[in-house]
């Protein structure tokens, strides 16, 4: 997740300007150098720089780039570190859009809540008393939270070619890469720095080794993997604008595959189907309502664990770790959902209440009211396949959670400061409606407790 907290200087000097009739047209090159000093509730705060360049060329695309580079190097007070180099070409090739990109994430405390969304239960009040913990270790009382994170190095990279069939009707073909190291959280590094009461003790396993120990995670998946695969699809677009659309569909269809054959260690077949809608309410980019269905799915009965959380994408974008976070259902803990199929949509209003031209720039705010939901339809094998002195735990553990899972379902609201159309900063809030569920109700706060993000751009 990218994020920049960079407009309250504009937005001051900004206050008494009014609106100018017309917009400036961009040409040549726009650079962009920028701290990246944001907050995400899943990461902790983060400190690093971004550059973003892009080549608008003669102006005749504009508000669309003919070109764009994106690298950033970030680090999140949490123990993350994020590098991400990307590149978008639409006139490289002619009739063919090329983008590629490559990412490094490492977490050191990376989210694992179980598979398939509700039936594995939060422990929602043993974790809310450990945060309390002043004085003694006793797991029979609470948990830590470290009891729900690993350890990952997550390495993606990938290159994408989109080609015209008709005027919005196009092909998609690409190559990606990606390479998954997981494994139970380093307990020396997380307890730097922590008093004696609150130390994460050798004694207490966390959910990931509780999944092992039960054999929900197979000995040949558990560290992680290769997959090296193929993907191709169709998509339909007709948006009036890339960065900020007001009007148009965006839907896109494609399958990957990841054999054996191609060096995938853990082989899969998936498949993706995303429906993007946006509807002008009051033209000029005035009051837009927008939605997004997606689904994620999978061929056949199995699919390695750490390749599952994801919303797939191609062209300018890589993919989005999910379900749960900024990118994918605002307000919800980050992966709670993840199964071999996977529904998730998303509403929201976008209402641009002020816009004006500020020192050759183009510049609007705007807000947005969102509401953000998923679910597994289709669940992993969650039956006992480990030893049996790991029987008891996992019938106590199995026995919490429900029998299959419901929509998570969060609200929220954002501000936008947007730039020449492209360069957007999202200051957005999410709340996870399982919140304000009867208590006796077993879906209560299993979402967790609302976030607060600091981003790039709109969601879709």
């Amino acid at each position: 997740m990218k994020k920049i907290l960079t407009c309250a200087a504009l937005t001051c000097m900004a206050a008494g300007l009014h609106a100018q009739e017309g917009e400036i047209v961009k040409t040549g090159l726009n650079f962009g150098p920028l701290p990246a000093i944001a907050f995400d509730a899943d990461k902790g705060f983060q400190y690093g720089a971004l550059l973003n360049i892009y080549n608008y060329g003669d102006g005749t695309n504009y508000p669309n780039y003919d070109s764009k580079v994106y690298l950033e190097a970030s680090f999140f007070t949490k123990g993350s570190q994020l590098y991400v180099i990307s590149y978008d070409d639409k006139t490289l090739i002619p009739g063919v859009r090329w983008s590629s990109a490559v990412s490094a994430t490492i977490d050191k405390a990376m989210d694992f809540y179980g598979f398939n969304g509700y039936s594995s239960y939060y422990d929602h009040e043993r974790i809310s008393l450990g945060k309390e913990n002043k004085h003694s270790q006793n797991p029979d009382n609470f948990l830590f939270s470290p009891y729900y994170k690993t350890d990952r190095i997550q390495i993606l990279a990938k290159s994408d070619f989109i080609g015209d069939i008709g005027e919005h009707l196009k092909w998609e073909a690409g190559y990606h890469f990606s390479y998954f190291r997981q494994g139970p959280v380093n307990r020396d590094a997380i307890n730097k720095g922590k008093d004696e009461y609150n130390i994460f003790p050798d004694t207490q396993s966390t959910l990931y080794e509780d999944y092992l120990n039960w054999g929900l995670i197979s000995p040949g998946e558990a560290g992680g993997g290769i997959t090296s695969s193929i993907r191709l699809g169709m998509v339909y677009d007709s948006r009036d604008k890339e960065g900020a659309p007001s009007r148009g569909i965006w839907a896109e269809g494609h399958v990957t595959a990841a054999p054996k054959w191609l060096g995938t260690q853990n082989p899969f077949w998936r498949y993706s189907l995303t429906w993007r809608h946006y509807l002008p309410i009051i033209d000029d980019d005035i009051l837009t309502f927008a939605y997004r269905l997606n689904y994620e799915g999978t061929f056949g009965s199995d699919a390695p664990f750490y390749i599952l959380p994801y919303m797939t994408v191609m062209g300018d974008f890589y993919d989005r770790d999910g379900m749960g976070g900024y990118r994918t259902v605002r307000g919800m803990m980050r992966d709670r959902v993840i199964g071999l199929d996977m529904a998730t949509w998303t509403a929201e209003l976008r209402w641009r209440f002020t816009r004006f031209q500020l020192f050759n720039q183009n510049i609007a705010f705007a807000l947005n009211l969102f509401s953000d939901g998923s679910m597994v339809t289709r669940g992993r094998d969650m039956s006992f396949r480990g030893s049996e002195e790991f029987k008891a735990s996992y019938d106590e553990y199995m026995s919490k959670g429900t029998d299959g899972d419901r929509p998570h379902i969060t609200a929220g609201a954002g501000l936008r400061f947007i730039m020449n159309e492209n360069f957007i900063v999202a200051l957005e809030y999410g709340l996870p409606l399982s919140m304000f569920y009867s208590k006796s109700s077993p879906l209560y706060r299993q979402d967790g407790s609302g976030a607060l993000y600091i981003s790039t751009g709109y969601l879709f």
